[in-house]
């Protein structure tokens, strides 16, 4: 079962394949949609921040900015990992051709609402944009179900709090919900996405690099996989609660621990020669250090919250998921798992874009917004680079001939 989470081999296919490549497996039409969406949203962002563009009339812009981050961006890349896993998981095709391309042009709708909701119904925005999880759900509950494969219910599960977040954000929208709703929903987002990445890492981050390193004794420990994963839904439970800072800063600080003991056999000093492998370990250093911050603020008030956010956001996030869109696309395309040199430099870039949104402004307040337009600029070019050089393996058939 876990060799199957490597997503290096399609064992599964259609009985005919789609008339166009970039609908013959989950992974093409989403990653390549998130990977163009990401360095248009966020310079966007930097418009409305420096009050060049208006702010969206739908939620107030730090809102907004964070939806499409949290239930734009990242739901598209968990869309494409989780319709091309579920597959491999099952043995049974997700969604191919026509349903493949209707499910990705309903995440673009909610996009083009989310853009236009200042001209649209409010009604109308929120009906488009909560459709997407809903429908990714069955279109994953389907093959899950009728290979009674219990262990991976826990994504729909995952899939089902992200949705019922983003319920929440339009509520307020909607004036439903009292105002800060959607901001607290966007958070708890943020902490429903990382514990699919503490899920998913145990699973195969040890794996990834103990096949391409050839060190034996990198392993995962299961009882602080447990642990680490068990922590972190409590976390997030009493963010949901909203329960006082005190409590969810000891938690924090509680997980980011034992996410740092579960990851000390993972051979992290193995990987710093395989840019596939040290992208993702890197990213998920920003998870920790993002976790670890939460807890200091409780002891140290003058650190501005939004550091622990954007450390978990656009390091751990954007580090992952550009990672995972890079081995995935190569694994399920039939090509050796060797990034060209621009992917690399995108690698770099996504990491110093971190390093300038996070800790620049916690040693150097005065450069905060600099920061912040230079790490957009980093996170803009990292996407761009992936785009350039993954187009072309994203809506071309597979090299090996096999489908998918």
């Amino acid at each position: 079962m876990r060799r199957s989470l490597a997503l290096q081999g399609d064992r599964v296919g259609p009985a005919s394949p789609p008339r166009f490549a970039v609908a013959s497996k989950g992974f093409r039409p989403f990653f390549l949609l998130a990977a163009v969406f990401a360095p248009s949203i966020v310079p966007f962002w930097i418009l409305i921040v420096t009050g060049v563009v208006r702010p969206i009339n739908y939620l107030d812009p730090a809102s907004w900015h964070a939806h499409e981050m949290v239930f734009g961006y990242t739901t598209a890349v968990l869309a494409g990992f989780l319709l091309t896993a579920v597959g491999n998981w099952t043995q049974r095709e997700t969604l191919v051709g026509a349903p493949l391309l209707a499910l990705s042009g309903l995440w673009m709708l909610g996009r083009v609402a989310m853009l236009l909701a200042g001209a649209l119904p409010r009604s109308l925005v929120a009906v488009v944009d909560l459709a997407f999880l809903p429908a990714l759900i069955v279109a994953l509950a389907r093959p899950l179900v009728a290979a009674s494969n219990r262990r991976n219910f826990v994504m729909l599960a995952v899939l089902g709090a992200l949705s019922l977040a983003n319920l929440f954000v339009h509520l307020e929208a909607l004036g439903l919900a009292p105002p800060g709703t959607a901001r607290h929903a966007c958070l708890v987002g943020i902490d429903i996405v990382a514990l699919v990445i503490l899920i998913i890492a145990g699973r195969v981050f040890p794996m990834f690099t103990r096949n391409a390193t050839g060190v034996e004794a990198i392993r995962s420990v299961p009882s602080l996989d447990v642990l680490a994963v068990v922590a972190m839904v409590i976390l997030t439970v009493l963010d949901v609660v909203a329960l006082q800072a005190a409590a969810t800063s000891v938690v924090a600080g509680v997980v980011g621990v034992l996410a740092i003991a579960r990851a000390a056999r993972w051979g992290t000093r193995h990987a710093f020669a395989h840019a596939l492998l040290w992208i993702l370990h890197a990213g998920y250093a920003w998870l920790v250090l993002g976790l670890l911050l939460r807890s200091v603020t409780l002891l140290a008030p003058a650190i501005p919250a939004s550091l622990a956010t954007h450390a978990l956001t656009v390091g751990a996030i954007g580090s992952l998921t550009l990672g995972m869109m890079a081995r995935v696309a190569l694994g399920h395309t039939g090509r050796p798992l060797a990034v060209p040199r621009s992917v690399a430099w995108a690698f770099g870039a996504i990491s110093v874009a971190a390093v300038a949104r996070v800790l620049v402004p916690l040693v150097a307040p005065a450069w905060t917004l600099p920061a912040l337009v230079a790490a957009a600029a980093l996170w803009s070019a990292a996407f761009v680079l992936y785009v350039r050089s993954y187009t072309p393996l994203l809506t071309s058939p597979r090299v090996d001939g096999k489908p998918g």
